[in-house]
């Protein structure tokens, strides 16, 4: 068992930094957006790359102030490009040149691996380290999609096996078409709903997330805050264990076993307590860790259209400025929650069902 999480963790970590090395690659071939604000946030911000690694200054003359530097002449051919020109008191007037992209990759990489430094924002917070940017942020998105997991999780469970109990019947139908319904309906048209339904109009419940300040203020309205964006959470995992519940505990209470239970005296909730719901959960369990996954990356745009401060929200914020550095913090995030996400939904089988050996030969 532990040779396979090693072995699925040694994968985990390889997977992780193939993803992240191609996305870093990638972005680097785009135009650089520089930091937008006065020209000294600027320089500060060159003359950090040029730290970094990332960059270099050329001058047009060497140091006898006569022989003209080759690199100048490279610029002054065309072969390299600057990024921005600087002129000082003096009167000299020197080029920032980026260098290569496979150079900055590697500077890039042994700026993580010796210093931890992911880089800093352009344009969100200009001069900021943009890890301590995603981490600031990180804890409004968790924090609301657990709370929309333990509502959706016995909602969604309790609503399946009532729909399972009462299979074939008007109950059965009505959970069924609800739940078809809220499936096809798309989550920002839901999340549009509500908006105008109880927040514009009813007037219940704040139209957009309340700040850090009116929330410590008033703590009613930062539980009304949350009322929006949990239910928009909610609808759809609720529906997904209820439909996969439902067929799960269909499929096990109409088997030989759990006939054989009862012709041994046992009555129907004791069969479906003891035996049923057990064996249904084998494939519902590893579904919750899933769903949570699903839920954070769903969020984006319930984060956009609310106003909420989190990793969805800043993603797609630093990826409309063209902060790469903030977009490569975030990517990494959600690379890793999605990669560990599956190795732990692989490890629950094993859990829940002892028969599953995970990792075995046979």
């Amino acid at each position: 068992m532990w040779k396979y999480v090693l072995k699925r963790l040694g994968l985990l970590l390889i997977t992780t930094f193939i993803i992240l090395s191609l996305t870093y690659i990638l972005l680097q071939c785009l135009p650089l957006e520089l930091p937008r604000g006065n020209e000294t946030e600027m320089y500060a911000f060159l003359d950090r790359q040029i730290d970094l690694g990332y960059f270099k200054m050329v001058r047009p003359y060497l140091e006898d102030g006569v022989t003209i530097n080759p690199e100048y002449a490279k610029y002054a051919s065309g072969i390299l490009t600057s990024e921005k020109e600087r002129t000082f008191a003096t009167g000299e007037t020197v080029y920032y040149v980026s260098l290569p992209v496979m150079v900055r990759y590697f500077k890039w990489l042994g700026n993580i691996f010796l210093r931890w430094d992911w880089g800093t924002s352009t344009q969100i917070s200009a001069g900021q380290s943009a890890i301590s940017i995603i981490m600031r942020m990180l804890p409004v998105s968790m924090k609301l999609n657990i709370v929309a997991m333990i509502i959706s999780i016995p909602c969604g469970i309790g609503l399946g096996i009532w729909a399972a109990l009462k299979k074939n019947k008007p109950t059965d139908h009505i959970i069924s078409t609800v739940i078809m319904i809220f499936i096809s309906v798309p989550s920002f048209v839901l999340i549009s709903f509500m908006l105008i339904w109880i927040a514009y109009g009813a007037g219940w419940v704040p139209t957009q997330w309340p700040s850090s300040i009116q929330a410590s203020r008033d703590w009613v309205v930062a539980v009304k805050g949350y009322i929006i964006p949990v239910l928009a959470l909610c609808f759809g995992s609720i529906c997904g264990f209820a439909r996969y519940t439902r067929a799960e505990l269909c499929e096990v209470m109409s088997s030989e076993f759990l006939l054989l239970a009862r012709t041994k005296g046992l009555t129907r909730a004791q069969a479906v307590v003891k035996h049923a719901l057990r064996n249904s959960m084998v494939p519902i369990v590893p579904m919750i860790i899933g769903e949570f996954v699903a839920v954070l990356s769903g969020s984006m745009v319930l984060e956009q259209l609310y106003g909420i401060p989190g990793v969805g929200y800043i993603f797609v914020t630093a990826l409309t400025a063209k902060d790469y550095s903030v977009v490569m913090v975030d990517s990494a995030i959600y690379t890793l929650i999605g990669l560990f996400a599956t190795l732990v939904v692989d490890l629950s089988y094993g859990i829940v069902d002892p028969r599953i050996r995970m990792g075995a030969s046979r």
